[in-house]
């Protein structure tokens, strides 16, 4: 993607019948690095995240909890869903609730268009409905139970039966657009992505769409249809709509023209809901689909997704308590290839940690402008004749900005990272190779020390750009202490595709003190 262009990126707006856990923090992650890469990159950017608050489930919890639906939601948003953002570092530029007014008011307006437009009429259905994933469920979506479940049907996500609902509703003619879809998939290949998740969705669409009921009558905590105040609008075409209406439709069509349209980083298990039933409701309302949709794979603790349900899930900060929202960013954006299910264990995370941050990123951070501070009064010198193994470095770091990029534009952030980590390998070697503190002992050496030590202070540099969207505390740290802001000017406002060119830092700047990047931590969290 060249400097410039929109880039409109989205988490899923997250239901608030319960608290955040790492599997929700593992989407804003994702889709954060993604908006910080393209930030830096000149790209006009734009992330959006929020929380999903209608429903049978909301009412339901509300009510347990000896509360109005309203008074629920507000008190689980303000104490547990925005606190997220701020434990994992998150620099979303909205964050949109479906009890908005910006939100319900046109999420009539749109549900009108469609009905005006003969997309909406009046039936009946009678299924199997799982109130946790407040969806209809096909007969092949449900699990023999087990355990106080054993003899029934139950929801193979949630491992609970399924109620058998018969209501009057309103439905949308989805059966329209099987073959657009269909259409639209071959013409645009990356429109689902990874491909694992595209040729899933192929598959199900190719059986057919059946209408979608749209409606619900057995309560009142939703969307009023705007043409029968009776029924309030099913809860996942009510939440869908939310990507466009933070983003003007309906009363900023400027802003909707220059937003739209966006990328969807989503669980595989909500994967339909964004590449079928979302771009049917959109092709019918004349509007332009999502650029893309891309389904990650599920976090597992103990071969389980995670779940709140299953007591599986882990709270955010029970890992930044610990490691810090850095370190948090780091493991799950390069332990877990992206659009793959991954396991996560305190094992793992703790020693990754000590080896590749505190002994590989921070310890060569450290080490570097120690030197430079000890042999050098902390003044980065000139280069000298510059040898085979210093060319290399340049030549290390001006392939990992080249393949990061590529990688980001694929959505593929562990690769990202992985091409990023090839700088703090091949640095730390240079420096096992070149004994800069063997140098040191010699006068005669001093044009070869300086010269390692401006190569190794110029890697820094770059490792702190390219960085930046992954780990922007620590990398931030880096950079007050390299002191180049006075004359480069500040961190998030490097670049990142230039990250690669050579000879950065002025000659002559006077590095600082370096806070610790990644401490030490004397027992890790079990």
């Amino acid at each position: 993607m060249s400097a410039g262009k929109s880039f409109y990126v989205t988490t899923p707006i997250f239901y608030v019948n319960d608290v955040p856990h790492i599997g929700h923090a593992y989407t804003e992650v994702a889709a954060d690095v993604l908006a910080r890469w393209h930030r830096q990159a000149g790209d006009r950017t734009w992330m959006l995240t929020g929380t999903d608050e209608h429903g049978e489930k909301i009412l339901r919890t509300a009510t347990a909890n000896g509360a109005t639906p309203q008074e629920w939601v507000d008190r689980l948003v303000e104490s547990a869903w925005k606190p997220l953002l701020d434990t994992i570092d998150i620099s979303n530029n909205d964050f949109i609730r479906t009890t908005d007014a910006r939100h319900e008011d046109n999420v009539k307006k749109f549900l009108q268009h469609l009905y005006d437009a003969g997309f909406i009429y009046t039936g009946e259905y009678e299924g199997s409905y799982c109130v946790g994933c407040e969806e209809y469920k096909q007969d092949s979506d449900l699990v023999e139970g087990t355990g106080e479940f054993a003899g029934e049907k139950v929801c193979a996500i949630h491992s609970k039966p399924v109620e058998n609902l018969h209501e009057k509703n309103y439905f949308f003619r989805m059966s329209d657009f099987t073959q657009p879809l269909l259409d639209m998939y071959e013409a645009n290949p990356n429109f689902v992505q990874p491909e694992s998740a595209r040729n899933e969705v192929i598959q199900f669409v190719k059986q057919g769409l059946n209408d979608l009921s749209i409606s619900r009558s057995s309560f009142d905590w939703g969307i009023k249809l705007p043409w029968d105040d009776s029924h309030v609008v099913y809860v996942w075409f009510d939440a869908l709509l939310n990507y466009i209406t933070a983003a003007g439709y309906g009363y900023d069509e400027e802003k909707l023209a220059s937003l739209w349209p966006a990328t969807h980083i989503v669980g595989k298990d909500i994967l339909r809901f964004h590449a079928v039933i979302w771009p049917a409701m959109l092709m019918a309302a004349g509007v332009e689909v999502p650029h893309q949709v891309y389904g990650h794979g599920w976090l597992l603790v103990g071969g389980e997704k995670m779940s709140k349900s299953k007591l599986t899930g882990i709270a955010p900060n029970d890992i930044t308590d610990t490691f810090g929202s850095d370190a948090f960013r780091y493991y799950f954006m390069s332990a877990i290839s992206f659009g793959q299910d991954g396991s996560f264990s305190w094992e793992d995370l703790s020693a990754r940690y000590q080896a590749e941050l505190a002994n590989g990123f921070g310890n060569l951070a450290s080490r570097t402008l120690a030197m430079v501070t000890r042999y050098f009064d902390g003044v980065v010198p000139a280069a000298g004749e510059l040898t085979p193994s210093d060319k290399a470095i340049a030549d290390v770091v001006a392939a990992a900005a080249v393949e990061a990029d590529a990688a980001i534009e694929r959505l593929a952030i562990h690769d990202a990272v992985t091409s990023i980590w090839t700088i703090v390998d091949a640095l730390n070697g240079y420096i096992t190779e070149q004994e800069p503190w063997a140098l040191a002992k010699d006068p005669a050496n001093a044009g070869r020390l300086a010269t390692v030590l401006n190569t190794a202070t110029e890697g820094l540099r770059a490792l702190a750009v390219l960085l930046s969207p992954f780990m922007p505390q620590a990398t931030q740290k880096l950079w007050s202490a390299l002191n180049v802001e006075p004359s480069l000017g500040a961190l998030t406002a490097q670049p990142i595709r230039e990250a690669g060119k050579w000879n950065q830092v002025p000659i002559g700047t006077t590095v600082g003190a370096l806070e610790a990047l990644f401490p030490r931590i004397e027992s890790s969290a079990e």
